[in-house]
């Protein structure tokens, strides 16, 4: 299992192709137990949630309001057995749907979609919501010509949103032609077009010279005044 921060479906065929493991999601956070608030079974079809722990819905991050089962929204817990700090419907802040129907491991507990991103992360550019996984995902697809590290920048230009992408160029496609690197920034131009549905700005930068985190690394930098 590998945890700290969400990763993508293509992120996890990457990392199983490449160690010849299976790898599984363990969900948890720290207000509500920690690590095992929910785990993958054999199927990965689905995280599943301890529900005789913890009660969670699914709600409108905007009006508060439940969503009906399956529908995506802001995932929510209340305790039901924690009696030193016992929380009421605690937004967690990730974007993710319930599933109520029977495993095909045969497991009962609900059972939870891949976390889509944060109500907090999510960007709205030029009328299209934007998530920083959709990016990581558009950049796996590309077969190792660029690496998965990125950072967004957002800029308000006459009244018009801009989005920039920092993207790292793999070491062994980095060039000092500039054709080879024009060639190359053209092509996630257009396959990060295609995966958000907006044009985007593309600066490709040297290797491991976009920062790095030890703990939540941040994606975004949102420049607009609004």
């Amino acid at each position: 299992a590998f945890g700290a921060e969400p990763w993508t479906e293509s992120m996890r065929k990457d990392i199983e192709t490449k160690l010849g493991i299976k790898a599984y999601d363990i969900y948890g956070l720290s207000e509500i137990a920690g690590p095992g608030v929910g785990y993958e079974c054999e199927c990965q079809n689905g995280t599943h949630l301890n529900e005789d722990h913890f009660f969670p819905e699914i709600i409108d991050p905007h009006t508060l309001q439940p969503v009906e089962p399956g529908q995506t929204g802001e995932l929510v817990f209340t305790h039901l057995t924690k009696e030193g700090m016992p929380l009421l419907r605690y937004r967690t802040k990730d974007l993710t749907a319930l599933h109520y129907e029977k495993c095909s491991c045969g497991r009962t507990l609900v059972r939870m979609d891949r976390i889509l991103g944060r109500s907090d992360d999510m960007l709205i550019i030029r009328g299209v919501n934007v998530f920083p996984t959709q990016v990581e995902t558009a950049l796996l697809s590309m077969g190792g010509q660029v690496a998965p590290h990125y950072m967004l920048i957002v800029d308000r230009e006459n009244n018009l949103d801009v989005l920039t992408v920092m993207v790292e160029v793999d070491e062994k496609y980095f060039s000092d032609e500039i054709r080879k690197l024009d060639e190359l920034k053209n092509k996630v131009a257009a396959v990060l077009k295609q995966a958000l549905g907006v044009s985007v700005r593309v600066k490709l930068v040297e290797p491991k010279t976009i920062q790095r985190s030890e703990g939540k690394a941040k994606r975004v930098i949102d420049n607009r005044v609004l």
